[in-house]
């Protein structure tokens, strides 16, 4: 009898379907909940408990904790265990003003305060216009020579600052500005920080967004504001929550995801009402309102 040929052995067919990689990460910039007075750790664990794997902290609150005794071994600790990762920090050195001696302080300021983020792995600082006079006696130029060196000393410390536009000033008040700096900085590293408050409150045309690389802008301020503030009255307390007034919240996240890694949408509001609430309330609602908005982009 003749030997039985070999049955084929079945391979299930490997899926050709990869998950759906993530547009955004969600998290919560701490100025939405800190008029609840709930101090450095007890912001961290709000946001954890209100479900965020990410925040963005405030040097200032972060110090008042240092200066009270607190340690930084105790923040990293707490960090872990409540499985945070602080994305970015919010911090003024007048690293960019006329004054010589000013700009040598705030150098050696935004050295130490990036070698706290480089110990809690944080790799990203603010750099904002804090001390830029409204006159624009400093040029951009001379704004994208200033950024340079701050830019330079992150690099080295693995702890990049981001331009952040704020639309209040005359200076680094757009887009267009906080980016033009940025190139002629000539650092091949430099990055910038949106706000949609700020692209309103500035006046950033948002037909020409599309013309900023999304790679440079890591992270994206989310909030709102209501219809019935021109730029010219509206400020950071008029902030409402994402999707709860007029900005084009879908048309700017649409522009702005197009990313190799996931753009940090992290809610930042400063509004008295919020302050008056639960912050666990207040955290959780920016969460789902930063969800609700940003599904289907």
């Amino acid at each position: 009898m003749g030997t039985a040929a070999a049955m084929p052995v079945l391979h299930r067919a490997e899926s050709s379907v990869q998950p759906k990689k993530a547009k955004f990460t969600y998290c919560l910039n701490l100025s939405t909940i800190h008029g609840q007075k709930l101090g450095f750790m007890g912001e961290l664990e709000v946001a954890a408990k209100a479900g965020y794997r990410s925040v963005e902290i405030w040097i200032d609150t972060l110090r008042e904790y240092l200066d009270k005794g607190g340690k930084i071994a105790e923040v990293k600790s707490l960090l872990n265990g409540l499985g945070l990762q602080i994305e970015n920090c919010i911090a003024f050195a007048k690293w960019v003003v006329d004054d010589e001696s000013i700009r040598k302080q705030a150098l050696a300021q935004m050295k130490a305060e990036m070698g706290l983020m480089a110990e809690l792995g944080c790799k990203r600082i603010a750099a904002t216009g804090m001390g830029l006079t409204n006159d624009a006696t400093v040029s951009l130029d001379t704004i994208a020579e200033r950024y340079r060196i701050v830019l330079d000393l992150g690099v080295s410390m693995n702890v990049i600052p981001l331009l952040e536009v704020w639309g209040s000033q005359k200076q680094l008040s757009t887009a267009s500005e906080a980016a033009y700096c940025a190139m002629q900085s000539g650092g091949a590293r430099a990055k910038i920080l949106l706000d949609v408050f700020h692209l309103y409150k500035g006046g950033t045309p948002l037909d020409t967004l599309s013309f900023i690389n999304p790679e440079t802008n890591p992270i994206l301020h989310m909030n709102d504001y209501p219809s019935t503030l021109s730029r010219a009255v509206i400020t950071d307390a008029d902030r409402v929550y994402p999707g709860d007034g007029v900005a084009p919240i879908k048309r700017i996240l649409q522009i702005l995801q197009h990313r190799e890694e996931p753009l940090i949408l992290s809610a930042e509001l400063f509004n008295a009402e919020y302050y008056k609430q639960d912050a666990l309330i207040v955290a959780k609602t920016a969460l789902a309102k930063m969800k609700a908005v940003a599904e289907g982009v």
